[in-house]
Formats: structure tokens, sequence, C-alpha cells
């Protein structure tokens, strides 16, 4: 469906049966987006193998569109660059820079 492509910003759920782990990922990851995804299940080690193969910069399992603001929350694909909330919001808007100074007397041949 088109709408399960699209990055639609509203309330909307699309449920799809499935039959393999393989295939519902292949479905997910079939679109040029990648905001957030979404996993219902009991199963917390299937939720943990899909969540890994699923290309989304954010994923929920058995919840959703829950943030707090120390959690990162962007996108992959075309969903976006880089990271808001938290830390690494900080890293991406910093530049390291090292500087190291000596506080002792430095010997040099042009000194007079």
């Amino acid at each position: 469906m088109e709408v399960s492509r699209e990055e639609v910003f509203g309330p909307i759920m699309s449920v799809y049966s499935f039959k393999t782990e393989e295939e519902v990922v292949a479905r997910a990851n079939d679109c040029k987006y990648g905001l957030a995804s979404g996993v219902f299940t009991n199963d917390l080690n299937r939720a943990h193998r899909v969540v890994a193969n699923l290309q989304a910069g954010t994923c929920y399992v058995n919840n959703y569109n829950v943030y707090p603001v120390e959690l990162p929350f962007g996108g992959v694909k075309k969903s976006g660059l880089g990271r808001e909330n938290g830390k690494c919001t900080l890293d991406y808007f910093s530049q390291l820079k090292s500087v190291y100074i000596e506080a002792e007397d430095v010997w040099s041949p042009f000194d007079n």
C-alpha cells in the first residue's frame, strides 16, 4: 500500500500479516524513509531480531511515539540527518579541539 511507503504524519497505523520475519523486515525497509518503526510482540527475542534489521532511526517495541528528552530521536534514509535530544545532539553541533599549553619556560634558539 502506498500509505506504508510515505512518511505520513498523522494517526495512522499499518497492520499486516506475515509468514516470516524476513518477509516483514523486507517489506518494512522497502521505502525511502526511515523515521520510526514499531514492533508489537510477546517474544522479546523476536523483537530484538526484528529491530536489529529495521532501517529506522527509532524503533518502538510494544509502544509507540514515546521519546523522553534524553533519548536521541531522528531518522535515516530520507527522514533526516542527525539526532535531536540527548548528549549526541551536543556532539553533532560541536567540534572537538585539543589544546596543549606548556606552563614552564620553553627554550628557544631564537631568544637573545
